[in-house]
């Protein structure tokens, strides 16, 4: 996984120039088309152009790509109109932040795994692909606000987490009523994912080890202690163990904390290496 974001890295930066600049608008474009067709030909234009690889090998090699057009939000026209404006904002979002290069190869992988599944499995669709769009977006601005349904402020970092929710149960219940497409779309769409942020999310993980460390570190805990006792005595905030001596004698003097001693002992600098370890 390492290896595959490594040089995809590489072939965003080796190829500035290569990609679809706007690439949401034109995907957005051919979604309002197919739909609108739907709605005068009763879905046929969907079924056109979805993606079946039984048809394709029969000739139909159109729908090799054409899938990509075809509508995923829904047949409400509000749920439709609001998905979809939805997607295109995200998209222009990543594209702006990574540029136009890299938003088309992560577009572009997640095609092109869809494309090999539906080979594999018979059919497939860009809907999961969509959402995990929106786990890119959430890592890059998990701050942001937004309004759900244009009403309830949500930050999307929260949303990102319903998301998942939703991948979870889909997952789960496919594979519990044996419905391996809709099981294996979304590890599809994650593994598109994953690539791509795989380094940002393995530098999450060490600073919150380093997080824990550091919080779960003896000096760190005696700091807070005396911290919390300063506050408490209002008087001098580090006390020698062995000669009492306390900042408020002498301003000047340092202080250190004992890590081999077996409690909350602190040191004047006359006496840190030279006093007895409590056990």
């Amino acid at each position: 996984m390492k290896a595959v974001s490594r040089w995809l890295d590489r072939f965003c930066y080796d190829h500035p120039n290569f990609g679809i600049p706007n690439l949401m608008k034109y995907i957005v474009i051919g979604n309002v088309m197919v739909y609108f067709l739907d709605l005068f030909s009763r879905g046929y234009a969907s079924w056109m152009l979805s993606f079946s690889s039984p048809l394709i090998l029969q000739g139909q090699l159109w729908r090799v790509l054409s899938f990509i057009f075809v509508p995923t939000g829904g047949g409400f026209v509000l749920w439709f109109v609001m998905t979809t404006l939805f997607y295109y904002y995200i998209g222009n979002a990543l594209e702006r932040q990574w540029g136009t290069t890299r938003f088309t190869v992560f577009y572009g992988l997640g095609i092109l795994l869809n494309i090999i599944m539906g080979f594999v499995m018979g059919s497939t669709s860009m809907y999961y692909i969509n959402m995990s769009m929106f786990f890119s977006f959430a890592t890059l601005y998990p701050e942001m606000q937004v309004l759900l349904f244009g009403i309830l402020p949500l930050k999307v970092k929260w949303l990102a987490w319903l998301d998942a929710a939703l991948f979870a149960y889909d997952i789960f219940f496919s594979i519990f009523s044996q419905q391996w497409i809709t099981a294996v779309l979304p590890l599809v769409a994650l593994l598109n994912y994953f690539i791509f942020f795989w380094d940002d999310l393995m530098s999450a993980v060490r600073r919150t080890g380093q997080r824990a460390a550091y919080r779960a570190n003896p000096q760190t805990i005696n700091f807070k202690k005396a911290q919390k006792q300063v506050q408490e005595r209002r008087g001098y905030l580090h006390k020698c163990a062995v000669c009492g001596i306390t900042d408020a004698d002498d301003p000047d003097m340092e202080f250190r904390y004992c890590s081999k001693c077996n409690g909350y002992y602190c040191y004047c600098m006359k006496h840190i290496n030279d006093h007895v370890h409590v056990e």
